[in-house]
């Protein structure tokens, strides 16, 4: 348990595939990026347009984010991240948390 193994040509590769507490920050901070990239489409905003992120999300995401907020910030171009609600604020499915999101063009 914990592991998985593939044999092929006299070769035998074991993987770990324990989920450490970083590896499911990271899940969720690739996820959230996800989810915002979809935001910045469906607004319609230019690949260039430096945005704003308003996410409101229980403990686990909300540490995820501020963990990562430097990545999450150079991956969409945001300019800041606000742990606020915001009336445009849509509500996602972030590997089974429920996360409040909003984007805004600067």
């Amino acid at each position: 348990e914990g592991y998985v193994a593939q044999e092929g040509n006299g070769i035998t590769v074991i993987l770990d595939t324990t989920l450490t507490p970083e590896l499911i920050e990271e899940g969720y901070m690739r996820e959230l990026v996800s989810k915002i990239q979809q935001m910045r489409k469906d607004s319609g905003f230019d690949v260039v347009d430096h945005i704003r992120v308003y996410l409101t999300a229980g403990e686990e995401i909300t540490k995820a984010v501020k963990d990562f907020e430097d990545r999450i910030k150079s991956d969409v171009l945001a300019d800041g991240v606000y742990f606020e609600a915001d009336p445009d604020s849509k509500e996602w499915d972030v590997n089974g948390k429920p996360v409040k999101l909003a984007v805004k063009r600067v």
